[in-house]
């Protein structure tokens, strides 16, 4: 059975990832996507600030702060990677 802070980091990863999706918008595979990128980054951001040292706005044994803005950087760039260009429709001048 998972531990309290590894079900709270999923909770709150996933609290992350919904609300990109919200603002950004975008279909059920961009959701899927948001959230994956989600875990990831926040998964990344915790290892990082526990390699690091980095003991700022810990709650317990996670590192909140490194998770937070691993988790964020990882949204934008999957928004990012996966924008779509803008189409431009090209008139018929007569």
């Amino acid at each position: 059975m998972p531990g309290p802070s590894i079900v709270f980091s999923f909770i709150l990863a996933t609290l992350y990832g919904a609300s990109f999706h919200m603002v950004s918008g975008g279909d059920a595979r961009r959701l899927a996507l948001f959230l994956l990128a989600a875990w990831l980054g926040f998964a990344l951001g915790h290892s990082l600030g526990e390699v690091v040292g980095i003991s700022f706005l810990d709650i317990g044994p996670l590192h909140m702060l490194p998770a937070t803005i691993g988790a964020w950087l990882a949204l934008v760039v999957a928004s990012l990677l996966t924008r779509q260009p803008p189409r431009h429709t090209h008139r018929n001048r007569l």
